[in-house]
């Protein structure tokens, strides 16, 4: 099950499967928690404006991505030895747990350091709760079904556009922005209740593996560094924050391949190995969508949108993702691997796309902006999602012997790691764009511009790697 060939070769089971019996209650607890923290993302994204308008920190804005994201990392790394300290229902229930204190500080926050406090404790607990939800689909469901529960897993990303631009929406324009995070809370008493109903507790005393606490503190350091740069308006400390993120990140690889507490399956750091090939895809896909973090901004500031409005227009792009990862999870052989090549060059045009578009204050008709709007983000969406299913199906077949589990975890901790490069990186272009100094709707087209299009080059370089992914898996097959 662990060669290349496989994961063309697996006959793909129906969606009724899935749902049936207690395959659907299974699925549902495991999904749950990826919503719940989906929706958080959504509510954030959507009433973050407003939170800086009365708490002020505009210089912060993407740090709440950035501290999100990099906890999320440390949470999703620890998931491995919560898991098997605690089995499937402790582990969800204490993840469930932090996750809602973390909400319970953001809604109380009366300055940007509480809420970016806040911000961290929530991610460590999402971080755990996405990484147990791909580690426990190879446990709890067959080979056949992995394709159809990743597609899942990533669906509530659309199931979260319906409801988090929504709730964040709704609570911004009243004036009651942290009612939406006070609304957390009861979701996640359901969803813990569910998770106790449903999923086994532990089997007994297990082994528990040792934590790589070196990789895993030279990830978050780089991308702190890279964040810290873009907090000064000097060219020069920018770049040095750059180049010290990349600095560390390296080294993170450096320790990685010597090290004998891993981090990564074997083999990952190698570019020229398939599964490294896929890893690296699935972080470059991820860097392009944190451009999302600032479409709300961008939106009422050049455009004068409501916060509900923006946040729904932002959340277009999650649920591209989510209904194109279902549309191309059936596909098998040939049409997986054009779904592969397809995504990211789609991902790239709509960026490009966006850099034109978002900064057009007074080009088109507002009808047609918005119309554009939302086909530009729903399509850079789709350019993850057509193949997302086929990546992270590739990573569950291609993991080497014995090391399924940790594969698993592996895939949010790298597509933790794409997202807060991103942000850091998002929120240092954005500044020197002129984001902030000048500011208003001048610094706001300026910072649209460079933004959209310098993070087009992401998808770019997955596309390149596609190629090969594709190249590779068409000889195994």
């Amino acid at each position: 099950m662990n060669t290349a060939s496989s994961a063309t070769s697996t006959t793909t089971a129906s969606w009724g499967a899935l749902f049936s019996g207690q395959n659907g209650l299974l699925a549902l607890a495991l999904t749950g928690g990826v919503a719940l923290h989906a929706i958080n993302v959504h509510i954030v994204t959507t009433v973050l404006p407003s939170v800086v308008r009365d708490i002020g920190g505009l210089d912060w804005y993407a740090w709440n991505t950035t501290l999100f994201v990099v906890a999320s990392i440390i949470g999703a790394a620890l998931s491995v030895r919560l898991l098997a300290g605690a089995g499937p229902r402790g582990a969800c229930l204490a993840a469930l747990g932090i996750f809602a204190l973390g909400s319970a500080a953001c809604a109380g926050a009366s300055s940007m350091p509480w809420m970016l406090a806040g911000r961290s404790v929530q991610g460590l607990g999402g971080g755990a709760l996405a990484a147990l939800s791909y580690s426990l689909i190879r446990v709890v469901f067959p080979a056949p079904l992995w394709p159809r529960a990743v597609a899942l897993v990533s669906g509530m990303w659309g199931v979260a556009t319906l409801c988090g631009p929504a709730v964040g929406g709704l609570f911004a324009q009243s004036g009651h922005w942290r009612w939406a995070f006070w609304t957390l809370l009861p979701v996640a008493l359901l969803q813990a209740m569910l998770v106790a109903a449903r999923l086994r507790p532990a089997a007994g005393p297990s082994a528990r593996p040792v934590i790589p606490v070196a990789q895993i503190a030279l990830l978050a350091a780089s991308v702190l560094a890279v964040a810290a740069g873009g907090l000064s308006r000097a060219l020069a400390w920018q770049g040095a924050g750059v180049a010290a993120g990349i600095a560390l990140g390296v080294a993170a690889i450096v320790v990685e391949r010597r090290s004998t507490v891993r981090l990564l399956p074997s083999a990952t750091c190698e570019l020229a190995s398939p599964l490294g090939a896929v890893y690296a895809s699935v972080a470059l896909l991820l860097v392009g969508t944190t451009t999302e973090i600032y479409v709300p901004y961008f939106l009422q500031t050049l455009h004068g949108y409501t916060p509900l409005a923006a946040g729904y227009l932002a959340a277009a792009m999650a649920a591209g993702w989510s209904f194109s990862s279902m549309f191309s999870s059936g596909r098998q052989g040939a049409g997986a691997l054009t779904m592969l090549r397809a995504g990211p060059l789609l991902g790239a045009v709509s960026l490009l796309a966006l850099a034109l578009l978002v900064p057009a204050a007074d080009a088109l008709s507002p009808g047609m902006l918005m119309l554009l709007y939302g086909a530009a983000l729903a399509a850079a969406g789709a350019g993850v999602g057509l193949g997302w299913p086929h990546l992270l199906t590739r990573v569950l077949t291609l993991a080497p012997a014995g090391e399924g589990g940790l594969a698993s975890a592996a895939i949010t901790t790298v597509q933790l790691y794409g997202m807060a490069i991103g942000a850091a990186v998002a929120g240092l272009v954005a500044n020197a764009a002129g984001l902030t100094e000048p500011g208003g709707k001048a610094g706001a087209q300026s910072a649209a511009l460079w933004l959209f299009a310098s993070f087009a080059l992401a998808p770019a370089l997955a596309a390149l790697l596609a190629r090969r992914i594709a190249h590779k898996q068409g000889e195994g097959a």
